[in-house]
């Protein structure tokens, strides 16, 4: 085995960029590090350029990104010139991979903008009534009524897909924790930070320029799906990139819990009705084999399975179960060659010194 504030600026419309379909060989494609971060629990983001020194060593030409979370492994590949079909079974996860990686031309012109940022009165005040005293201010929860109204006037799929990125982003960044898990006052996470006094509406403005800059052409017809691992159509591709949930140690791996906010918002809570008896006013949890010990093995072994024709590349981390012996078992089930690359990590995701300082073995394992 081998171990390797002041009034915000008009937004702007930058121009797109256009990569040359051939990865750079001496480090990552400049424009992968400009991907916005989101704060998303497991984001990979810290993680890309070792990702990417792996994965240029492996010979494909297209990728699927199956568990595409953040969307920034599969703008990764994406930079590198791959052609990339990016799914998450989340809504709002999906419509930023929509937003950035199969969108390769559109961006929020001025005349969108202005209509994004229309004040005409919200016909609908859902978000206002129900989240009142929860997260946000009341002028924040009416910004939030009257853009999502606005966002639906927009007539183009990857506008409006580039307005839910840039609105997921600005709530991210107003939350002081980055989660929706906790409600009430928020003030004692108050740490003076510069995102903590811009109000949403002042982060959208400033969040459309940064996607509008996230934009470009790779030369290839990508793809971004909303579905899960074992409904998705099967396509015929050279790499499977896999980053799914695993059950930790302790605590657990739920992000509709961490983030039903923003799945709600992403599509205005239709067909998604709210427990008004919980204090954060979740929506119901999505079920995945993933995150029980009794049904993760096998999930595994269906995975591998499932991708057997392709190049995988699994993405792992020492303090999730199975272990990595029990991985390397299951993927030499499907795969004659089983190589494992390692990296010290430390993640910085949550509030409390124990998940600051939580230090873990990241993993690629490749089976071809």
């Amino acid at each position: 085995m081998t171990r390797i504030l002041t009034a915000p600026a008009p937004a702007k419309v930058v121009p797109l960029r256009k990569l040359p379909t051939v990865a750079i060989s001496t480090g990552i494609p400049t424009i992968a590090t400009k991907y916005p971060e989101l704060r998303y629990m497991g984001s990979k983001t810290r993680l890309l350029p070792w990702i990417f020194e792996t994965l240029n060593t492996l010979d494909f030409e297209s990728a699927l990104d199956p568990f595409s979370g953040t969307g920034c492994v599969s703008y990764l590949m994406k930079s590198m010139g791959r052609r990339v079909i990016a799914s998450d079974f989340l809504n709002f996860t999906s419509t930023v991979a929509r937003a950035t990686v199969e969108n390769n031309h559109v961006q929020l012109d001025g005349k969108a903008v202005k209509q994004l940022l229309s004040h005409a009165p919200a016909t609908h005040h859902f978000i206002e009534r129900t989240f009142k005293g929860v997260f946000y201010t009341q002028e924040d929860l009416r910004f939030l009524d009257r853009v999502s109204g606005n966002i639906g006037q927009l007539q183009d799929p990857y506008q409006q897909a580039l307005a839910y990125a840039a609105l997921f982003r600005s709530c991210l960044k107003r939350q002081p924790r980055g989660v929706f898990t906790i409600s009430g006052d928020l003030s004692h996470y108050d740490d003076g930070r510069r995102d903590l006094r811009l109000s949403v509406e002042e982060h959208f403005i400033e969040q459309i320029e940064v996607y509008n800059a996230a934009v470009f052409d790779n030369g290839r017809k990508n793809a971004a799906l909303r579905s899960d691992l074992f409904d998705l159509p099967r396509r015929k591709v050279d790499l499977v990139y896999l980053d799914p949930p695993y059950v930790p140690r302790s605590d657990d791996n739920c992000y509709i819990k961490r983030y039903h906010f923003l799945e709600g918002l992403s599509c205005y809570w239709q067909g998604l009705p709210v427990d008004t008896s919980t204090k954060v006013k979740k929506i119901a949890k999505k079920y995945t084999p993933f995150s029980y010990r009794r049904t993760a093995i096998d999930a595994f072994d269906r995975m591998f399975a499932r991708f057997s024709k392709s190049t995988i590349a699994l993405s792992y981390s020492s303090n999730g179960f199975p272990d990595l012996n029990q991985l390397e078992d299951l993927m030499r089930k499907h795969k004659s060659k089983v190589r494992v690359f390692e990296k010290p990590h430390r993640y910085h995701f949550g509030t409390h010194d124990g998940v600051k300082r939580a230090a873990v073995t990241e993993y690629l394992i490749v089976g071809s």
